[in-house]
């Protein structure tokens, strides 16, 4: 039975005989970016692992140095154990040294860092809620302070700061550094900023309607909203406040009254004295007992100031 041939209607292209040799080319789509898979990097990917070294190896020298003798720090290599484990001796000779007054010394912190450190993130949420739902004469200039405020160092308000609390007879007190510690100017930014996106204006119309007060309002709608925004400042000011090295310096001269890193401080520079003792192994320990309840801090707490950093970076 005869095949009936369908002609190729007009303009579309011939197929090539198999005859001609011709080899037939097949267009590659383009791969397009996916926009939920992030773009690969060589160039990222390389420049994130050496500032991953940077930041892993003092770390890791410091826990390893922290098993080592005052004998062993100096005859192994930095990055390597020695021969002899003695990271509890360490610790427990760390709390027992002079008296115990590492334990003094962490309880200092600690009193910083709660009063200190609390009492900025308290100020900085009132203060941030206000600027942010409540418009004010003088609010601009407000902002303008705030934002001069971030840009000055602490250290040039260090010796106004001495004078002014050597007046008022407060220095070598607690009050000498807790006082200054309740202002964070970044703190007051950031929870402005963070209030602005994080708490709707008709959910506090709402329970004004309702009838309930502006204290109300606040502690009971706007509060729970802000709890991302409160965590991060908290953490912040806890960092500063713990790592506070120069205030206390200038303010502080019995040791009794000395935060830890002041305290490490004398136990390092001890060595350098007539007669002193040294204690390296105490310094490298008591050094990597300062730094856990950070490392703890931010690993129990970074799913709040992940989101509270990222807030209002995308606008709906």
């Amino acid at each position: 039975m005869p095949r009936t041939v369908t002609p190729a209607p007009a303009g579309s292209a011939a197929s090539p005989s198999p005859s001609s040799g011709s080899a037939v080319r097949l267009r590659t789509p383009r791969r397009r970016h996916s926009p939920g898979r992030p773009r690969r990097s060589v160039l990222l990917t390389v420049l994130t692992g050496l500032v991953l070294i940077y930041s892993l190896v003092p770390l890791v020298w410091l826990a390893i140095s922290a098993t080592k003798t005052q004998e062993g720090l100096s005859r192994s290599f930095g990055l390597w154990f020695d021969g002899d484990f003695a990271l509890f001796d360490n610790i427990t000779e760390t709390f027992t040294y002079d008296d115990g007054v590492f334990t003094r010394w962490l309880l200092n912190t600690l009193l910083y860092v709660v009063v200190g450190a609390g009492g900025a993130t308290f100020l900085a949420v009132l203060g941030g809620y206000a600027l942010a739902k409540f418009d004010f004469p003088g609010r601009r200039a407000v902002f303008a302070v705030v934002i001069g405020a971030v840009a000055v160092p602490g250290t040039a308000l260090a010796v106004p700061t001495f004078l002014m609390f050597s007046n008022m007879g407060l220095t070598n007190t607690p009050w000498a550094v807790i006082i200054p510690s309740l202002i964070s100017p970044f703190g007051l930014y950031l929870m402005w900023v963070f209030a602005s996106e994080a708490i709707p204006t008709e959910l506090m119309e709402a329970a004004r309607i309702d009838g309930a007060g502006e204290v109300r309002t606040f502690f009971q709608v706007a509060l729970p909203l802000l709890a991302p925004g409160i965590v991060t400042v908290s953490l912040f000011t806890m960092v500063a406040t713990w790592n506070n090295y120069f205030l206390p310096l200038i303010m502080i001269k019995d040791p009794d009254w000395y935060p830890l890193t002041l305290g490490l401080n004398s136990w390092n520079a001890q060595a350098a004295t007539a007669g002193g003792q040294p204690v390296f192994h105490l310094v490298v320990t008591g050094s990597l007992i300062t730094i856990v309840p950070l490392i703890a801090a931010f690993l129990l707490l970074q799913k709040y100031w992940q989101s509270g950093l990222a807030a209002g970076s995308v606008k709906e």
